[in-house]
């Protein structure tokens, strides 16, 4: 019984490596895009000043990167000219308050901001963020996602690409074409995913069934 079991794991841990292997290496070279609208991630002290001492997030969607889920909390943020409704919260919370919003909201907001990559905070604008039992001044954390490519170290390595690279991405379909300034982030708690926010997606219609290559 014994044997039977370990030959039993062996054979189910290989399985395991075959199908990681499958689905984050791509012999072709095709990576997912996964499109973002404007979304928040909020730190625990501001989360508990709009939302309430000792709250917790609501998950309801587990999103592509590990770990990382939508909430069903949404908040308002307002600019100097105009408010958005409905932004939505992405969990878990962060050390800092993170505003990620397209580039059309900065009229409507009355900011400018321009593309960072996530956690890139130093010197962007702050803006107002608001919620069912306050609102805080965020100072800074206001950007619009620079667009990039999540994978893993090994997945970097099969591509040809380094953490930090910048490369240009080549999109499929009648109103696709070349992406240039994607930045590589590449590490071993990521999967193989390029992100581009929904105005990028609108403009080359991109969905979740289309693929990119990177072109160097």
């Amino acid at each position: 019984m014994d044997k039977y079991e370990a030959l039993l794991q062996l054979l189910l841990n290989a399985a395991k490596e075959i199908a990681n292997s499958s689905s984050s290496h791509n012999s072709d070279g095709d990576i997912p895009v996964g499109v973002s609208n404007r979304h928040i991630h909020l730190s625990q002290e501001d989360m508990e000043n709009i939302f309430g001492k000792g709250y917790q997030l609501t998950p309801t969607k587990d999103l592509s990167q590990p770990g990382q889920y939508a909430c069903k909390e949404t908040v308002t943020i307002c600019g100097p000219k105009g408010a958005i409704e409905k932004v939505r919260v992405l969990g878990p919370v962060r050390s800092k308050t993170q505003v990620e919003i397209l580039a059309g909201d900065c009229f409507k907001l009355g900011v400018k901001t321009r593309a960072r990559l996530s956690g890139d905070l130093a010197g962007t604008p702050g803006i107002t963020v608001i919620g069912p039992k306050g609102s805080v001044q965020v100072k800074e954390g206001l950007i619009i996602a620079q667009r990039h490519i999540h994978m893993t170290l090994k997945d970097a390595e099969n591509l040809g690409v380094h953490d930090g690279q910048i490369v240009n991405i080549q999109v499929a379909g009648p109103r696709g074409g070349l992406l240039s300034n994607v930045v590589i982030r590449a590490n071993d708690s990521s999967a193989l995913e390029c992100h581009v926010d929904t105005e990028e997606a609108n403009a080359m219609e991109i969905d979740s069934k289309t693929k990119v290559k990177i072109v160097k």
